[in-house]
């Protein structure tokens, strides 16, 4: 059974037998993530949940409500990390549930930052083996990844940090499988759910711990089950394999990789989906600029990409939300404005982007060239995804004089491929929390000469 090769490889998981590579990526993984959560805490989604975990509890923010508003504020912004294959985000659930035990001074959890690691590391494993598993089918059958097999990861994280044996671990992940939610329609209906699921995932993934470790069962087969999670949310995938032992073989094989070395890091507060096109975009713009060529004097812009890609093609975005997973706004938003920061798109909303009446001059410009935008399912470029997330975008201008301009990316930026650098991480920490002492994030490098409660409280990540 698939929860059983889990949590035998969660429990015997050890720091030394953790590649450099995989800490080191672990390390930046964590800056980035404190970059995205710090701002994200400020978001409306994070504001609203606080507010009502007050109502609910008053002051009581144990780790369960501190993990509930960890993920939602993690992932509200849409740049936390992510991988192509598994076709989720798990830092924003695995360091979000680290975060929420480990400054609960109450639980009073004496651990190394070695056992920090350890617990990050298997978290990121278990969620990128377990996504790779049950996808494309379990995304084309309407969930969302991040928050169902978020609860997995959750799970592993808090059942590693408070030392659970096999037995409680399995019992942990089989509470955490019948849990798991999240759906896709959330995502691209321009609402707030999407980060709800990342709350709602740590929350359960903590909560099926506790319970794991009084005492409470949840069963060995509630993945690979005849009516487990992978025939009830993955049913295609279940059917072609039910009578055979290929599930458990893939997990056998992708165990133990250090996945976390293929984990993409954001730039841009997109959907992942839409940034190969932000890039060429990009590119052209800079093309543009030294040609000296009027945006307008485009005649038209042609976005080719793979078809979850193209399916991205809200040309009426009413929010912020909406706006995350518009590509066609992506696009003319990355040729208009001199940086693609949050900062810069919230100046936008704030000038009006999404008033009908809105005279402001970029905001004017942006109409102007989504009306222009075409979005097309490229079937070659399609059938290229998940190894590459290719998009081709090509300008055309009224002008005959002027040449055609055309730009492909097939990896975006942040991608091991196309890699942001630890300086880069760094830099969207700053833009993202000017006010932080970003001189306190050099205890990270050396945590390991650290207890993990001295690093967070060096962080202020403490009560």
């Amino acid at each position: 059974m698939i929860i059983n090769q889990l949590s035998e490889y969660l429990v015997n998981l050890s720091y030394d037998d953790i590649p450099k590579e995989a800490i080191e990526k672990a390390k930046l993984c964590f800056i980035d993530y404190l970059a995205v959560y710090l701002r994200g805490l400020e978001s409306e989604n994070a504001k609203i949940a606080i507010k009502t975990i007050y109502e609910l509890y008053g002051n009581d923010f144990n780790s369960l409500n501190k993990g509930f508003i960890n993920g939602i504020a993690s992932h509200s912004l849409d740049l936390d990390d992510g991988h192509r294959w598994a076709q989720l985000h798990p830092g924003s659930v695995v360091f979000s549930t680290v975060l929420a035990l480990i400054s609960d001074r109450n639980l009073d959890l004496d651990l190394t930052s070695e056992e920090f690691l350890e617990a990050v590391i298997g978290g990121y494993e278990i969620a990128i083996a377990l996504g790779m598993l049950v996808n494309p089918d379990h995304r084309n059958q309407g969930f969302h990844s991040t928050g169902t097999i978020g609860a997995f990861a959750a799970g592993a994280v808090a059942s590693k940090l408070l030392r659970l044996d096999k037995e409680k671990t399995e019992h942990c992940l089989g509470l955490c499988a019948t849990q798991s939610s999240g759906l896709l329609e959330a995502d691209h209906a321009g609402t707030m759910g999407k980060s709800l699921h990342v709350g709602n995932a740590v929350y359960n993934g903590i909560l099926s711990t506790y319970l794991a470790k009084n005492g409470f069962t949840g069963g060995e087969s509630l993945i690979d089950g005849k009516e487990g999670f992978i025939k009830s949310m993955a049913s295609d995938l279940f059917d072609r394999h039910s009578d055979d032992s290929k599930l458990s073989q893939f997990i056998d094989m992708n165990l133990n990789k250090f996945h976390i070395n293929n984990v993409y890091l954001k730039k841009y507060p997109f959907c992942r989906h839409i940034h190969s096109a932000i890039d060429s975009t990009l590119t052209l713009k800079d093309e543009l600029n030294n040609l000296e060529i009027d945006y307008s004097d485009i005649s038209s812009i042609d976005i080719e990409t793979y078809k979850i890609a193209s399916e991205h093609d809200n040309y009426n975005p009413k929010n912020e939300q909406d706006l995350k997973q518009s590509l066609p706004y992506a696009v003319a938003i990355a040729l208009v404005v001199d940086d693609l920061s949050l900062d810069s798109i919230d100046e936008l909303i704030d000038n009006g982007l999404f008033d009908e009446k809105s005279s402001d001059k970029d905001i004017l410009k942006i109409r102007e060239i989504v009306r222009k935008t075409n979005i097309k399912n490229n079937e070659e470029l399609n059938q290229m995804t998940p190894e590459k997330r290719p998009s081709k975008v090509t300008i055309n201008f009224s002008d005959d004089s002027y040449e055609i301009l055309e730009e492909t990316t097939f990896y975006p930026l942040g991608e091991v491929e196309n890699p942001l650098k630890e300086e880069d991480v760094l830099e969207k920490f700053k833009l993202l929390n000017l006010k932080f002492n970003r001189n306190k994030l050099q205890i990270i490098k050396h945590m390991e000469d650290y207890s993990i409660q001295e690093v967070f409280e060096e962080l202020d990540l403490l009560d």
